[in-house]
């Protein structure tokens, strides 16, 4: 098959490259079984020459817990093998318990005709879409990853429709930092766009961030600084992270505390000058839903940007609590969200810091 010789009309939602379920016709490629990932174009296509996969943290996490051994060590070529099958089986790469994938850079090699991207061939990009619904091959058996890191070396095709979003990779950072940045782009932004709503309508708010010191954490922390929050608290789970994040100043208090733990965290925070008006969840594991509802104020906002997060725990959690809070689902896309990520990157040493130190 050929981008001039294709068998049937291409949907810009990717619909034409659903496997299974047989026949589904209405089936979005991140709710299918499978994915056509073949590496002939439709029109409106384009073809990426894979250089590295970024697993999304939950999906991650999920993993290497799956593959622990006795000493509670992570059985690296476990993981790989799985991920192998996992891409395998499925044509994409989505973890079947989480649901999620994670996100990739890579060199355009083909553009069908009618792709409406702006890509061209031999740009260097990310794809600001989920592995989840992304046809991928991997050619190479992973094998110059030891499974033991979120970002995994790879060789391989992957699949972008009219309707993927893509970002050329920046000049001026190291790959593997734009990346980790790429990968939860959608975070700051939206954080910046809710406190700024809270601004324009006279009120400077107080935002709490779970997961504080992660990717996601320490870029919505300098997100809500600039978008003009009056004070900014952190949550870390950890001493480790504590004295990693604490000295940047990112935050003006950080917290140690589980922010799966409902009355802990809620202590915690009250001490720290909570509740918060926003309440943004980072964090990579389950069951902060309800412990984030009440650390926030009545008529606040809760953002999640969680995988792990059980929405339907977060609705009946906050009816059960009678908790009044407007809960916004972070679905990884804002407009002008790269390049707002790649910005605070740039011009907060303390942010491009703490990323940095993740790449060790």
């Amino acid at each position: 098959m050929t981008a001039a010789s294709a068998p049937s009309p291409s949907s810009p939602l990717g619909l034409h490259r659903v496997l299974e379920p047989a026949g589904a016709s209405v089936t979005l490629p991140q709710a299918a079984r499978r994915l056509d990932e073949r590496p002939q174009l439709w029109p409106d296509e384009v073809r990426i020459d894979v250089e590295m996969l970024n697993l999304d943290a939950a999906s991650y996490r999920q993993l290497a817990q799956k593959h622990s051994r006795p000493d509670g060590a992570t059985d690296g070529h476990a993981v790989r093998a799985e991920v192998l099958a996992i891409i395998a089986e499925r044509g994409k790469m989505q973890n079947p318990v989480t649901g999620s994938g994670g996100m990739l850079i890579g060199t355009v090699a083909e553009v069908g005709p009618d792709s409406p991207l702006g890509l061209a061939v031999g740009d260097h990009v990310a794809t600001l879409v989920s592995l989840s619904l992304t046809p991928l091959v991997v050619t190479d058996g992973l094998r110059r990853w030891d499974g033991l890191t979120e970002q995994v070396p790879a060789s391989g095709h992957a699949i972008l429709f009219a309707r993927s979003v893509a970002a050329r990779l920046p000049a001026d950072l190291d790959p593997c930092l734009a990346l980790l940045v790429l990968d939860v782009c959608g975070a700051p932004a939206l954080v910046e766009r809710v406190v700024r709503e809270y601004a324009a309508a006279g009120a400077a708010p107080t935002v709490l961030v779970l997961g504080g010191a992660g990717k996601s954490g320490s870029l919505s922390l300098a997100a809500a600084r600039r978008a003009g929050a009056a004070r900014v608290l952190a949550v870390v789970p950890t001493e480790r992270e504590l004295a990693r994040l604490a000295p940047t100043g990112l935050a003006d208090e950080v917290v140690l505390a589980d922010a799966r733990s409902p009355l802990g965290l809620g202590v915690a925070v009250a001490a720290a000058g909570g509740p918060a008006d926003v309440t943004v969840v980072c964090v990579d594991v389950p069951g902060c839903e309800q412990p984030a509802i009440l650390s926030t104020a009545q008529g606040g906002t809760i953002v999640f940007f969680s995988m792990a997060t059980s929405f339907a725990a977060a609705a009946l959690g906050a009816e059960g609590l009678a908790a009044d809070v407007r809960m916004l689902i972070g679905n990884g896309y804002v407009p002008g969200h790269a390049a707002y990520a790649l910005d605070l990157v740039r011009t907060t040493p303390e942010v491009r810091a703490l990323l940095q130190d993740r790449l060790r």
